[in-house]
């Protein structure tokens, strides 16, 4: 990787247009390549990649499309502080059809989808937001006259990348619960091809933003899972880094909604938190800058496990989550130990008692083992004298 230094050195003049753009000082702008490149767990010096990349790269263009969803991935962006939405579509990537943010309605908006796709062929980047339902000739969702199912692979036929946000586009979500009447599936199901996927309901938008950034700065998309997550946000269970991770090896838990030991912050683990076999980075990394504790756990409701095919929307809320690498031990301390306290007299009277009682025996005792002797001293001397007597006789 190139020095950081040495990138900003070389374009002074780039790295005053992109403060101009970002409304970034140089600090705060290195401060944010930086964040992106721990977010994506690159190794020290990616920064500088990063915030060249940003610098110098034409600004991917994105088509965002909608189906079966709340529009809850969407909203989570628009939380997005660093950078903030704005500076996010409009300076970082080119956001050329997303149908609840542009301003374009009607035929207008299919003709920049389809102006994008054309001016862009085989370079933008295709997000999908929401399942695609696919029973009955997939006729249960439509926008602009096209089902969803043909617009996807229309849009993901000439896309660089393709990439699922959300549980919905991930692995169907909320629609395909069953009886899943619809027929609600993945992207990947749809197009028959592995994608990336960003699951989460909604999912953390930096993970998004350090999806494409990594396109940006490598071009390619970053390592993922077996089931197309970046390995950067997917690769540990939440629980390995809950801040209630403690009580749990303590064996602290809320067995009860507002109980004592929920309210003083205890595991929730009893309560039915599915963080023990769910992969995501919910516990390390907050949502919408507004505090760490911003997620279900630190609000204080067991996490659902919304990452996780099978889980999420699938097992009951309150339902004790499978442990997959994490026991906890046979034996807990007690939560409240008591206390020593000092003997009262009544207590120091009945000890006394007790002892002077076990001495007492114990010097009759010793009385009785000595009394024994020397009776049977005497009986030996008074035997033995008996039998001198009798010889002399």
């Amino acid at each position: 990787m190139s020095d950081t230094n040495e990138i900003f050195d070389l374009g002074r003049k780039t790295l005053k247009d992109v403060e101009h753009r970002l409304g970034l000082s140089r600090r705060e702008y290195l401060q944010f390549c930086a964040t992106l490149a721990v977010t994506m767990g690159l190794p020290k010096g990616a920064d500088a990649a990063v915030a060249k990349a940003i610098e110098t790269s034409r600004r991917p263009s994105v088509i965002w499309l909608h189906f079966q969803e709340c529009t809850g991935c969407s909203e989570s962006l628009l939380r997005a502080e660093h950078p903030t939405l704005e500076k996010l579509i409009l300076d970082v990537i080119s956001l050329d059809y997303h149908e609840t943010l542009m301003a374009a309605a009607g035929h207008q908006a299919e003709a920049a989808r389809k102006d994008a796709m054309t001016a862009n062929k085989g370079k933008y980047v295709l997000v999908v937001e929401g399942a695609i339902p696919t029973k009955d000739n997939g006729n249960y969702c439509k926008i602009g006259g096209h089902k969803a199912i043909d617009l996807v692979k229309e849009c993901a036929a000439d896309a660089a990348a393709v990439i699922a946000i959300g549980s919905c586009a991930s692995w169907g979500g909320m629609p395909s619960t069953g009886p899943n009447p619809t027929g609600a599936s993945s992207v990947a199901e749809v197009l028959g091809k592995p994608v990336v996927t960003i699951p989460g309901c909604p999912p953390n938008p930096y993970n998004f933003l350090a999806t494409v950034v990594h396109f940006l700065t490598f071009g390619k998309l970053p390592e993922v899972d077996k089931l197309g997550r970046p390995k950067f946000a997917y690769s540990r269970l939440i629980h390995e880094n809950c801040e209630r991770r403690a009580h749990f090896d303590a064996g602290r838990f809320a067995m009860e909604f507002g109980d004592a030991g929920h309210r003083q912050g205890y595991c929730l683990y009893k309560l039915g938190c599915k963080g023990p076999e769910t992969y995501a980075n919910c516990s390390t990394l907050g949502f919408g800058d507004a505090g760490e504790n911003n997620w279900p756990v630190g609000c204080g409701h067991p996490c659902i496990g919304c990452t996780e095919k099978g889980v999420g929307f699938t097992k009951p809320i309150h339902q004790v989550a499978k442990l997959m690498n994490v026991t906890p031990p046979l034996q807990y301390p007690r939560i409240v130990e008591e206390q020593g306290k000092g003997a009262t007299i009544a207590a120091a009277a009945a000890v006394a008692a007790l002892a002077a009682a076990a001495a007492g025996a114990a010097v009759m005792l010793t009385r009785n083992l000595g009394l024994s002797h020397a009776a049977e001293e005497a009986e030996r001397a008074k035997e033995g004298g008996q039998t001198q007597d009798k010889a002399k006789v």
